[in-house]
């Protein structure tokens, strides 16, 4: 028993080392097993061109700062820096218009000041409501976040809300679609397209039931913006191995998990290579597929693992990324200088119809009638990223199917659509076109080969109402366990709260493991001391 690790710890992303990083802070032994060459999952960086650091997945992080947990890790020590993206987001006028951009300041009143002049003195008035109704609401849902789903920790995270026409009015607004808070706070289409583009960054349509609160989280970038990690998304991931090192905890690359099997007192994790690691526990930080695949494999009841993978929903894909070397950053038109309209998100849709065809399309498995693009440009901020005198920029499109329809492939179809994802930023800036140098696609497909999201899903599994909170991914493993696999522990996208960079259910899966060990601590205890 005493060669037995405390914990194996399967995949290496951001909720995985957390989890790593928590467990070896209390003096577990931790081994971080992970099929990939790279260390982080969708939260790291590469080098995809010369001299160009470019992520892989996530750019910029926003929930982890609001989490505590950079702090509790202290990760600043292990060289992690963030420059806060402010302003936050751009909208840039319409196509072929020559109006004001809209510039979301961390400063409400500027922000205000920038949404007066582009929609309105009413609008202006509108969103100062709504950053101060839905700041507070968005503070209780980050602590609904931060620990597991369980009944009472949801009534403790959202205790003390109400609106004046008492909680049935508050969980009406909370559940409505995020295109109804649109429509109930503001005129202008520009300004509600801007913060449904912002919400659909969470994966759903802002005509589902429960997108409201998405919308809504755009209140919390006042309080604190999406911030850069200087080096690139990654330097989290390296931040967090780093404190893992010291702490005493492995990292093994390059040899990827083939089964995960319970014995009678401690589990046997296998890898491609044949090698067994024996542990106490085990926290399987991949997808939930996958987690459940390697069950299968280590011999768990295979139909109860099938009853589970049919009710999971991976949706439809979410969308595709081009990774751009450019020798300039985009300029938009509008009155916005550089620095305002390319240190955040640039959210070119001007109305919501846009969004609404991309999102059929994609369910039909066709390509959008027009790419919605979010573009992003952080060597802006951070020249660390590209070499002196060049830029970098990503545009996401979303949404874009996994599977086309017919007989297409997107091996077939990739270079067309990166062309006209490049066409839409054109639309926008006009020039942009001839200042990319290089380019690298990740189509869902690339999505799903790189990094192991099943189905091209960013979020793992759809972030829709059914499967969030205490029903994601179902209501048997909301608790970031899996029943009849006592000390195996759920981690990642596919948890509560689900997909974005907010470390929180490494911690939560970290939490429970820990308290689990120090119950059964306890009862050997009370069992020697009875025989005694």
């Amino acid at each position: 028993m005493s060669a037995f690790l405390d914990a194996v710890v399967v995949g290496s992303g951001h909720n995985a080392l957390v989890s790593a990083a928590y467990l070896a802070r209390e003096g577990w032994s931790v081994e971080v097993l992970e099929k990939d060459t790279v260390l982080g999952g969708a939260v790291s960086t590469v080098e995809r061109f010369p001299g160009y650091k470019v992520d892989r997945g996530s750019s910029a992080h926003l929930m982890i700062r609001h989490s505590g947990i950079i702090e509790e890790l202290g990760l600043g020590a292990h060289g992690l820096r963030y420059i806060d993206c402010d302003p936050w987001a751009f909208a840039p006028p319409a196509p072929g218009t020559d109006g004001p951009g809209i510039v979301f300041h961390r400063d409400l009143d500027a922000t205000c000041r920038s949404i007066e002049r582009a929609c309105g003195t009413k609008d202006a008035d509108a969103y100062r409501r709504f950053v101060a109704v839905w700041s507070e609401r968005s503070r209780h849902v980050m602590k609904a976040f931060s620990t597991p789903p369980t009944g009472s920790n949801l009534i403790g995270a959202f205790g003390g809300l109400a609106t004046a026409r008492g909680n049935s009015e508050l969980s009406r607004q909370f559940l409505a679609p995020g295109d109804a808070l649109l429509d109930e706070y503001f005129d202008s289409e520009a300004l509600k397209a801007a913060l449904a583009w912002f919400g659909a960054q969470s994966g759903p349509p802002m005509s589902e039931p429960g997108t409201a609160p998405m919308v809504g989280f755009a209140a919390l970038m006042h309080i604190l913006p999406p911030g850069r990690a200087v080096g690139g998304s990654g330097a989290l991931s390296a931040a967090l191995a780093s404190r893992m090192a010291v702490d005493g905890a492995t990292v093994a690359l390059g040899d990827g998990v083939t089964s995960i099997r319970r014995n009678s007192n401690h589990w046997t994790v296998t890898t491609e290579s044949g090698r067994e690691v024996h542990a106490r526990k085990v926290i399987a930080g991949c997808h939930i597929l996958t987690t459940l695949d390697l069950l299968g494999n280590g011999g768990f009841d295979r139909t109860t693992l099938d009853h589970w993978l049919r009710k999971i929903r991976v949706g439809p894909g979410i969308g595709a990324v081009l990774r751009l070397a450019t020798s300039a950053l985009p300029s938009y038109r509008g009155d916005a200088t550089t620095r305002e309209s390319t240190s955040g998100l640039q959210l070119l849709v001007s109305d919501r119809a846009h969004l609404r065809t991309a999102h059929g399309a994609a369910l039909a498995g066709e390509l959008p009638p027009r790419p919605a693009v979010l573009g992003m440009s952080f060597s802006g901020i951070d020249p660390t990223i590209a070499p002196a005198g060049r830029h970098q920029v990503t545009l996401w499109s979303q949404w874009q199917p996994y599977r086309l329809s017919g007989h297409r492939d997107w091996a077939s179809v990739a270079e067309a659509e990166a062309d006209r994802i490049v066409g839409e930023m054109e639309a926008f800036a006009p020039g942009f076109a001839d200042s990319v140098l290089d380019r690298f696609i990740q189509t869902p497909r690339d999505i799903e080969s790189e990094l192991g999201m099943i189905g091209g899903n960013v979020m793992h599994v759809e972030m829709s109402l059914d499967q969030m909170m205490l029903w994601r991914p179902l209501p048997e493993l909301s608790g970031h366990r899996v029943p009849g696999a006592d000390g195996l522990y759920l981690t990642g996208a596919s948890t509560h709260p689900g997909g974005g960079v907010s470390g929180a259910s490494g911690r939560s899966a970290a939490r429970i493991a820990l308290s689990d060990s120090r119950r059964g601590k306890a009862s050997q205890w009370l069992r020697r001391s009875s025989r005694s």
